[in-house]
């Protein structure tokens, strides 16, 4: 096994030099591959319907092509899984990726070609392990096996020519042999639907393995680990895979998690962030003192951005990635080699660096509150609960929050509902902590407190441990690919879990 990792780490030196060569020529890069993408999908149906042919810039593309939701491409895409080919790309789409990233009752089916799969899903898995080889020379990381925490969903068929399930089962069902020596638990394991007796299997079978590198969403990782150790009776994930060197998350923000592995996790542990969807692999953390996140520019994937206070406009300005600024909230617009066009992919971005670009994700374009202005999102709150945390010392496992109107005094706040893994001795010292820690990340949020003329301080409530679990459970929305909305303008989410508390 050593000689086998000092060939993979000497492997991967190759694909560092391309990924120095993006970094330093990135909007060479991006205009090479819009004009790629566009002359791929000129004879596809979308592509006479802009006549492609005649886009010879950006300002051609931006002028003639429309920015794109779900809903919009969806009559394209139902033609897809219907069979027709030739939709929005070129190749044949058999392939749709059943999105599952967040707790909404709708189905999206996002397709996948031979090229997303290849040049990008593929592509960023092989370039997570290059970078991280790249920071960690002494790393063992090929000399043991990679446990992947995927999603539920199945490989289902639609109809003879096209298939449906979670993006990680797609990527595992499409596996050259050889990855599959490397990858824990086995694919029949991996692929199981339900996931209850999933995470049991996968206790059993992993145990004795020798991994040494792990990737999932935190929160359901977290799930699986805690069972592990229940079911060895150790107190240390390392004394179950002593050569376990690091963890490759992804999906959401760590930062609420960083503590519950370190209860459980000992020694040399790295932590690389990841930023893929079932849309595509877009970003990866590239420096061992940061986990802001290296966009990734020859992926098949064309980047553009609409600042955040025209995400929701019907005409907004859209702007090329030479165009960004620091420190600004972006929503992030896609055009990609699997036929999604200028799709907005529902994620927000803040650049943190221009050269190179790197960006942190900052929520969701519609994963916020703002119900007089404040304008809070998620990366907002996500900073806050961790100083309210450390002032405290307390540890939280998951959290949601909404406006809370009181028809009585005609007030409004907002409601959080918390659930901690070690809860802080004085609730009401939290909360003036939170508040004041909310206030120091969003001056808007801090005027519309000002004398709690506006909105009152927050109402925090605190419940069960197990209670998101058992949410997401009666939504039958259990698996590594689901997620808890940590902020909603509405009370569907959270009305829906007090009901279960009550």
């Amino acid at each position: 096994m050593a000689i086998i990792n000092t060939f993979m780490i000497w492997l991967s030196k190759k694909r560092v030099y391309q990924i120095d060569f993006f970094k330093k020529y990135p909007i060479e890069m991006q205009e090479e591959l819009l004009k790629k993408l566009i002359s791929s999908a000129k004879n596809t149906d979308w592509g006479k319907l802009y006549d492609y042919k005649s886009i010879i810039s950006w300002e051609n593309f931006n002028e003639r092509v429309p920015v794109n939701d779900y809903d919009s491409l969806k009559p394209y895409i139902e033609r897809l899984r219907k069979g027709e080919q030739n939709v929005l790309w070129p190749s044949d789409i058999k392939w749709f990726a059943k999105s599952s990233g967040t707790t909404s009752d709708k189905s999206k089916y996002i397709p996948v070609s031979v090229e997303s799969i290849t040049e990008c899903h593929y592509k960023g898995g092989k370039d997570m392990l290059a970078i991280y080889c790249d920071n960690y020379p002494d790393t063992n990381v090929f000399g043991g096996s990679n446990l992947a925490l995927g999603g539920s969903q199945q490989i289902n068929e639609y109809n003879t020519d096209a298939y449906y399930g979670d993006l990680s089962a797609i990527i595992i069902e499409n596996l050259p042999f050889w990855a599959e020596l490397y990858r824990v638990p086995k694919r029949e394991i991996a692929t199981m639907g339900e996931w209850e007796e999933k995470l049991a299997k996968m206790v059993e079978t992993t145990i004795n393995s020798n991994v040494a590198s792990i990737a999932g969403v935190p929160s359901w990782m977290l799930l699986l680990l805690r069972r592990i150790l229940e079911y060895t009776n150790k107190k240390d994930i390392k004394e179950v895979w002593p050569n376990l060197e690091v963890y490759f998350h992804g999906g959401v923000s760590f930062d609420p998690y960083v503590e519950q592995f370190n209860e459980i996790i000992s020694g040399n542990m790295r932590y690389v962030n990841t930023y893929n969807a079932s849309e595509g692999f877009f970003g990866i953390q590239d420096q061992k003192d940061s986990d802001d996140l290296l966009l990734m520019l020859d992926y098949g994937v064309y980047y553009e951005f609409i600042s955040l206070n025209e995400a929701h406009s019907d005409n907004p300005k859209v702007i090329p990635l030479q165009d960004v600024e620091l420190g600004k909230n972006y929503a992030m617009v896609i055009s990609t080699n699997a036929g999604l066009w200028r799709y907005k992919i529902g994620d927000t971005v803040m650049f943190t660096s221009l050269f190179p670009y790197r960006i942190k994700i900052t929520g969701r374009t519609k994963n916020f509150i703002n119900v007089c202005g404040e304008e809070v999102i998620v990366d907002n709150a996500n900073n806050a609960l961790r100083i309210a945390c450390e002032k405290t010392h307390a540890i939280i496992s998951e959290y949601t929050a909404a406006p809370l109107f009181c028809k009585e005094d005609k007030s409004t706040c907002h409601q959080w509902l918390i659930e901690f893994r070690k809860s802080p001795q004085d609730i009401e010292y939290f909360t003036e902590i939170f508040d004041n820690a909310l206030k120091s990340f969003n001056s808007d949020y801090e005027a519309k407190r000002y004398h709690d003329m506006i909105l009152k301080k927050p109402h925090v409530i605190e419940v069960a441990q197990g209670t998101f679990y058992e949410w997401l459970k009666k939504k039958n929305r259990l698996g590594g690919q689901y997620k808890v909305p940590r902020l909603s303008n509405d009370r569907k989410h959270i009305d829906e879990i007090l009901t279960i508390i009550q």
